[in-house]
Formats: structure tokens, C-alpha cells, sequence
């Protein structure tokens, strides 16, 4: 197929999918450019931050046409709160953006799509409009978004509680009326796939799993390693401020008590005032925004991922597993992995558990060089993007 033979396809992403530094822009980003190869991309993103002419140019390069529609401030939330109010979900308000809607009915008009695609269920609604509904209809869930509000309902209380809950029932609603029209519904993990079979029927999603950049995230052998344990995510996403407060608070005390001159770094953008005030621990670390990850990965002698709250695939565990990292993950953090327990990382359940597990990495560097290399071998092995994209990008361009 020549390039001016491939269909025209129309995505849509809840964010710039530019540049790949978390995890929905991260695959987001694969999937655009793994698509591109196939297919003329029309690429129209909702941008919730100022948008800088090197995005603009990088995403220009992949696609053949780019529109990035600014999306923020209070409207927004109103018009959350309207759908609330209306019986949908909050998520449904929030990504329903005028302009955007304006931008597609004329985009339908003149570009002659063979296929849509949408990066979260949230956007599913835009191919119902606008005579999007007579064309194929393919929707990246990724996670089962209705489960994770129920999950954060679980681990809160009050009023928050139960609105998170609400949440949940109504993205779930979402979820089941997508299933009922979507040529394809896809998500990152065989137990993603089972759980939305659960509440759907056997077979209506698909599985397409997240890779990692090989190339970009690589062990680096030169590095001096230092007396630290890192832990990377956005901190102020609750998942990750919840597990750097646990295990800042209820593990790490003891591990350092043993290791006085160790550290517990954590890295990640806009930490909030209770990730700040960890700082005050002793042998705690917040390090904050940083430009670049890796050299923080590379100079820890271990990495952790005491995600307590987690759906879908963990990028930060299987980005460190490709640097040779030799990783500590609690359980929900892997769940979508099909890892060997004590080969390729190591998996505490309990407080106890990581302490001990901490403890015996930091005294056996035999021990830590050969989870590292296995580390790296399980993810060249499962986690190569144009792989693990395939059986989403074959329903699309077939």
C-alpha cells in the first residue's frame, strides 16, 4: 500500500498526545505513530495546557492534519456539573468541548474518514454526532474507567466517597452503551478484558497491551548507582500520592533506621502539599518536576511501586524493568503483567514483606544485577510497542 492509498482515519485524544512523559499521553502517542504507518491520521486533541510549536511540529511530522483545541478553566467544570446533573457522568461534561464539536462536523464534511478512533470512553460520544455513526467506530478504553472510580470510592470516605461511586455507576453506563455500537472496544491487559466481559459479554473487547521505547528507556551501566530507592509517577494523581505516603510513612521509617544513609526519592510532576510535606521524613526525598527520569532511575539502587490503588498497566514498574532496574511492585501495580514473581521483579504484599524485601536488596548486589537483567529480558520479551499495538491497530486498517 502506498502512502497516498492508506484510509484516512480520524483520532481523537482527551490530551496532547505530545510529548510521551505520562501515562495516557505515553500511549496515546505509540498509537499515533504506529497508526500513521497504516493510515492518514487526522489528529484532533483536546489541549488542557498551553500548546508549544515543538508539539505542534512533532505531531505535524506524524500526521496529516492537526488540531489542538484548548480546553480549560471553569467552563469546563460547569459543564461537568450540567452533565451530572442530567444523569451522565462528570467525564462525559468534561471533554465535551463546542469547538471541538464544531471542528468535526466540518472535518466530516470534507475528509472522508474510513474509520474513527477515540482515546477514552469519555470521547465515545463524538462518534455518535455529526454522521460519525455510519462510519467504523473504534474506541481506546485502555483501562475499565468505571472500576477505578470504584476503586477510589473504596479507598475514601465521605463525600468524596460517594461521588467517586456515582461516578463509577455512570461511566459504567457509559461503558455498556459503547459496547452495544463500538466495531471495537480495546484495553491494555487480559484482566482489564476479562473484568469488561464481565459486565458486557465473553469477547467484546480486545487486548492491546503497552510497550515501552527500548531505545529511550535502556539500562546504563556507566551510571554510579547511590544509596536510594526511587519512586516515579505524577504526584498529584491519587494512586501515586497514596502509595509515596505509605510506604514514606509506614515503611520507610524502618528501612532507614538499618540504612542511615539511604534515601527514598520520589520523582514526578506537581506534587501536592502532602507529597511536599514527606520531605520532612527523615531520608525522604521529593524531588519533584524533573526533565528527564532516567538518570534518577539509573543512579537508584532500586525502584518501587507501592501502588496500593491501581487499574490497567503500570508504565513507571515496566519503564524501570527496561532500564535493568531491580523493581519492587505491590501487587495491584502488576496486575496486568505477566511477570514471574522473585525472577523478573519482586512483589511484597505485606508492610512487613517490603521491609524485609528492601532490606535484602540493599545487602546483596548479586541478588539485585540479576533481577535487573531479567527485568530487561521480560520486557524486550512482552513490551515492544508495535507488538503490543497490533491487535487494536489490524481492527482499524484491517
Amino acid at each position: 500500500m502506498s502512502r497516498d492509498d492508506r484510509p484516512r482515519v480520524l483520532y481523537l485524544t482527551h490530551r496532547v498526545p505530545f510529548p510521551p512523559d505520562k501515562g495516557d499521553r505515553i500511549r496515546n502517542f505509540h498509537v499515533l505513530r504506529e497508526l500513521s504507518k497504516v493510515a492518514r491520521v487526522w489528529l484532533a486533541a483536546l489541549a488542557d495546557e498551553p500548546v508549544t510549536d515543538a508539539q505542534r511540529e512533532a505531531l505535524g511530522a506524524i500526521c496529516e492534519r492537526v488540531e489542538l483545541v484548548p480546553a480549560s478553566g471553569k467552563v469546563r467544570w460547569l459543564r461537568a456539573g450540567l452533565s451530572f446533573l442530567g444523569g451522565r457522568s462528570l467525564s462525559e461534561g468534561l471533554f465535551r468541548e463546542p469547538k471541538l464539536d464544531a471542528l468535526l462536523a466540518r472535518w466530516q464534511t470534507d475528509a472522508g474518514f474510513a474509520a474513527t478512533l477515540v482515546s477514552a470512553s469519555s470521547l465515545a460520544p463524538y462518534q455518535r454526532r455529526h454522521g460519525f455513526d455510519a462510519i467504523p467506530a473504534h474506541v481506546d478504553l485502555v483501562d475499565v474507567d468505571s472500576q477505578k472510580w470504584f476503586d477510589f470510592a473504596a479507598a475514601t470516605r465521605g463525600p468524596k466517597g460517594w461521588l467517586f461511586r456515582c461516578e463509577g455507576h455512570r461511566v459504567r453506563k457509559l461503558e455498556i452503551e459503547i459496547a452495544a455500537w463500538a466495531k471495537t472496544l480495546s484495553l491494555v491487559s487480559k484482566a482489564e478484558t476479562i473484568l469488561f466481559d464481565g459486565f458486557t459479554r465473553p469477547g467484546t473487547a480486545t487486548t492491546a497491551s503497552n510497550g515501552v521505547d527500548l531505545s529511550y528507556f535502556q539500562p546504563e551501566p556507566e551510571v554510579a548507582i547511590e544509596p536510594a530507592c526511587v519512586f516515579v509517577g505524577a504526584m498529584d494523581y491519587f494512586p501515586n500520592v497514596d502509595a509515596a505516603c505509605w510506604f514514606a510513612r509506614d515503611i520507610w521509617p524502618s528501612i532507614h533506621r538499618d540504612w542511615p544513609e539511604g534515601e527514598f526519592r520520589i520523582v514526578g510532576r506537581k506534587p501536592t502539599s502532602e507529597v511536599l510535606k514527606l520531605a520532612e521524613i527523615p531520608g525522604v526525598k521529593v524531588l519533584g518536576t524533573v526533565p528527564d527520569v532516567r538518570p534518577y532511575v539509573a543512579s537508584a539502587m532500586l525502584a518501587v511501586g507501592p501502588i496500593r490503588v491501581a487499574r490497567g498497566l503500570q508504565n513507571k514498574v515496566i519503564e524501570a524493568m527496561a532500564m535493568g532496574k531491580p523493581t519492587l511492585a505491590a501487587p495491584a501495580a502488576i496486575a496486568a503483567l505477566e511477570v514471574e514473581i522473585g525472577r523478573d521483579l519482586l512483589s511484597p504484599r505485606t508492610e512487613v514483606e517490603w521491609i524485609e524485601q528492601v532490606r535484602e536488596l540493599v545487602l546483596d548486589a548479586d541478588r539485585r544485577r540479576e533481577l535487573g537483567h531479567a527485568a530487561r529480558s521480560y520486557v524486550e520479551t512482552h513490551h515492544r510497542w508495535d507488538r503490543c499495538l497490533q491487535p487494536l491497530l489490524r481492527r482499524i486498517v484491517p
